[in-house]
This record gives structure tokens, C-alpha cells and sequence, in this order.
């Protein structure tokens, strides 16, 4: 099984040579970027999980219906939140969709699990920082999704050939060729591949002028796009099945 994920999150980068960007054209490229990715996964009929950072969520209102009408799931990415923070975000959330928010993920700022258990959440995704030293740091570890505080603990994927993970910086650096290998290979190890990418990597940096390393704006973009829009028609004509996270776990 194919489960792809998607991080709503705004660029925290600073623009380049003094230009100002504000929140609201952040909220607004994020915006642009994830109903890029929804065209995408709606010309392959692929359903996915959307993680949206807490604290925007709120201000995405029109977006989260847009996501929700489609048949992809909602969750949370946390990046700072407090639990109170993110339980008023869970309820409104919820109230604004009429379903449940079962999935939380975190990186930097990790809460402790029973906490995240008694705002009722079913399972957390959590994912590590990739950068461009990141094959030097990480080896071998557990691919199996495991119960822990009465959550479903569900781990990075990680080729058990190329020892690569699946995250975002994998995705946009590897040509397709070799990812599709890794996909394919992995699948016959393992259950499941866990793919997430991140909704700013769909920016035109030509056109909004942020200060990133240029190794993260190669094929960044209309190129992302591209990508994504290969992969997906690699896995159909393979026939391979893809699923939300909420309902491979569950």
C-alpha cells in the first residue's frame, strides 16, 4: 500500500534583498500550492492525507472544505502548538467539517502521547528534519506501525535497499526512474510505503523571491508538479493501491 501525505504549512523563510512578504501572501501561496496538488491527485483518482499546521488551520477554512469534498483526510501537523492550542483547533476544525480529525504529526516539537490520546487522536505520524546531510545521519530503523498510549505509532518508511527514507527531500532531489525502483522494491519488503512531501516545495521561486538553499529549489515548482504527476501515473499503470492514512490504520 501507497499512503500518501501532504504537510500544509507556511514558508518560513525570509524573502531575499530586503523584500517584504507578508503572512497573508504566505497563507495565500500555501493555498495555491496544496489546489495544485489537489488537480493532481483528482486527474489520478488518488486519495491522500493532508497534514495542516495548527496554526493556520483555521484561516484555511475554504481549503479544508475544498480537501474534505474530495475524499482526502484532514489532519494536524503541530509545529509549536500548546494542547490547548490545538484542542480548539481539533474542535472547530471538526465542527467546520462535520468528521473526525484522527491524526496528528509532529517533528521538532514532539507532546507526550497520552496527552495527544486524551484530545482524541487514533494515531501520529511523526517525521524527522531532512536536510542534505541527512544520508550521513540516518540508518537502519522500524518501518512497523505499533500501539503505544492507546495510539498507533506510524513510522517513517525507509528503503531497505537504498537505506533513503521517503520524505520531501528524497522526493524532489531523486530522479524519478530511481524513485519508482525504491517504491517498487520497498513494497516487497515491506507493507507499505509512507510518502510526504511538503506544499511550499510546489512554490515558483522565480516569482517569490525567498532566501532558501538552492539545492531546495532545484525541481521545485512546475517541476514538483511534474513529479508527482509521473509518480501517479506510474503507480496506476502499475495498479498498485494507494490509501488514506486513517483508513490504512484503522
Amino acid at each position: 500500500m501507497i499512503l500518501f501525505t501532504f504537510n500544509i504549512a507556511n514558508i518560513q523563510a525570509d524573502p531575499k534583498n530586503g523584500i517584504q512578504i507578508s503572512d497573508e501572501e504566505r497563507l495565500k501561496i500555501s493555498e495555491d500550492n496544496t489546489k495544485a496538488i489537489l488537480r493532481i491527485l483528482d486527474i489520478h483518482d488518488v486519495k491522500a492525507s493532508f497534514f495542516v499546521e495548527i496554526s493556520i488551520a483555521q484561516k484555511l477554512q475554504n481549503l479544508l472544505k475544498a480537501i474534505s469534498s474530495k475524499g482526502h483526510e484532514i489532519a494536524f501537523f503541530n509545529k509549536n502548538s500548546s494542547l490547548e492550542e490545538i484542542e480548539n483547533a481539533k474542535k472547530f476544525t471538526q465542527e467546520l467539517l462535520e468528521k473526525q480529525i484522527r491524526g496528528i504529526r509532529q517533528k521538532d516539537f514532539k507532546l507526550p502521547q497520552e496527552s495527544l490520546k486524551l484530545l482524541e487522536f487514533n494515531y501520529v505520524s511523526n517525521i524527522d528534519n531532512a536536510n542534505i546531510l541527512f544520508p550521513f545521519k540516518r540508518l537502519k530503523r522500524d518501518t512497523q506501525i505499533i500501539e503505544e498510549d492507546g495510539l498507533s505509532i506510524v513510522p517513517e518508511s525507509i528503503s531497505p535497499y537504498s537505506q533513503l527514507p521517503y520524505n520531501d527531500f528524497v522526493f524532489q532531489m531523486l530522479p524519478m526512474d530511481y524513485y519508482q525502483s525504491m517504491v517498487f522494491e520497498t513494497l516487497k519488503k515491506d507493507d507499505f510505503v509512507l510518502i510526504y512531501l511538503n506544499a511550499w516545495q510546489f512554490t515558483d521561486f522565480s516569482t517569490y523571491k525567498f532566501d532558501i538553499p538552492f539545492y531546495r529549489k532545484l525541481n521545485s515548482g512546475k517541476k514538483m508538479e511534474d513529479k508527482l504527476d509521473a509518480l501517479l501515473t506510474w503507480i496506476n499503470e502499475k495498479e498498485m493501491a494507494t490509501s488514506r492514512m486513517k483508513d490504512y490504520i484503522f
